[in-house]
């Protein structure tokens, strides 16, 4: 403040008065705003101004209120970069950029195929007739950096000959008794290999019926259930000294049982929903009958439209087609018979 009194009364004394006063009560302003308004917010036309201006006037540094100098020199060089920039980048040429489903297809099939490599993406990109260098899909790929861990899916299409589900389900009676039914499914051709019925079921029963199921060393090489009560200890053993690992599935996740789930929602849908059942007995006779149909009748889609017992195609030239009850009359199975 000292050094603007001073400047002030040279200029006074040069014969600008008005001036001088008009910059002694504008600066007065200025600081006392800087007293109360730490930094005040600058426009982009307010650092152009200082930019100009030091370019323009040697003293530029005396008038600073709010800044440093040093920060007017900075706005000049970022704006002196961003100019550069803006002239140095090509508008045209080059390579043509990645489409986004390009790329949304290269993250997908690394995905969905974690042995493959920036190689293999490539050649099934070539063979799909997407043109992209070998390069561009390894910077678009991330490796992972772990072994890969195949999905719960994977895991069972590649074990179908060596696995088997088993579940439980209950069917309520007429007279609102609750049974218990066990179905043990083999992943193979979706055959069911055992089940049975129990009002009362426990962990040695449900031992017995994985004995009964596959007797004569029989035995797939993994069980795969859930978390149920009922497969206790005794259950545990026994299934250990068959020389089979169980797989079990996670706390309330049915999804990774799905070949025994589908099953069970089959025999609801397709039987149990049309029936009162009135005892064991009948709840018996009812599951025999739709298991001969699923096995000997009953088209899978899993299975190419085949049955799990396998259905031969019979010609047309093989006769009349006719319907064949199946189940009570709940279900069909057409053939052609000669007349």
């Amino acid at each position: 403040m000292i050094l603007l009194t001073v400047r002030a009364v040279v200029m006074a004394c040069r014969g600008h008065r008005e001036v001088v006063l008009e910059n002694i009560a504008l600066r007065q302003q200025l600081g006392a705003l800087k007293r109360t308004t730490k930094r005040p917010r600058l426009r982009t036309r307010d650092r152009l101004f200082w930019i100009v201006l030091a370019n323009g006037w040697r003293h530029w540094c005396t008038a600073l209120v709010f800044v440093q100098p040093e920060t007017v020199l900075r706005w000049h060089h970022d704006w002196l970069r961003r100019r550069w920039t803006r002239r140095s980048t090509p508008t045209s040429g080059g390579r043509p950029p990645i489409s986004r489903e390009i790329r949304a297809l290269i993250r997908e099939m690394a995905t969905a195929n974690p042995l493959w490599g920036a190689p293999g993406i490539h050649g099934e990109l070539a063979k799909l007739g997407v043109e992209v260098s070998e390069r561009t899909v390894s910077r678009l790929f991330h490796p992972r950096h772990r072994p890969p861990s195949q999905g719960w899916r994977t895991f069972l299409t590649n074990h179908l000959a060596a696995v088997v589900s088993m579940d439980f389900f209950t069917v309520p009676t007429v007279t609102g008794r609750v049974l218990f039914v066990l179905v043990l499914l083999s992943h193979r051709r979706r055959r069911i290999v055992h089940f049975n019925i129990a009002e009362h079921p426990t962990a040695r029963w449900a031992a017995q019926q994985v004995v009964e199921a596959f007797p004569h060393n029989t035995a797939p090489r993994w069980l795969l259930r859930d978390r149920d009560s009922i497969y206790g200890d005794a259950f545990r053993r026994r299934v250990a000294q068959m020389a089979i690992a169980e797989i079990v599935c996670s706390p309330a996740s049915p999804w990774q049982n799905p070949y025994a789930e589908r099953v069970i929602g089959s025999i609801r849908r397709e039987c149990l929903d049309y029936v009162i059942v009135f005892g064991e007995a009948h709840l018996r006779r009812l599951l025999s009958a739709y298991v001969a149909y699923y096995h000997r009748s009953r088209t899978h889609l899993g299975l190419g439209k085949d049955t799990p017992d396998g259905r031969p195609m019979q010609p047309a030239s093989a006769g009349e087609i006719i319907a064949v009850p199946e189940v009570g009359g709940l279900h069909h199975r057409y053939e052609r018979r000669a007349a």
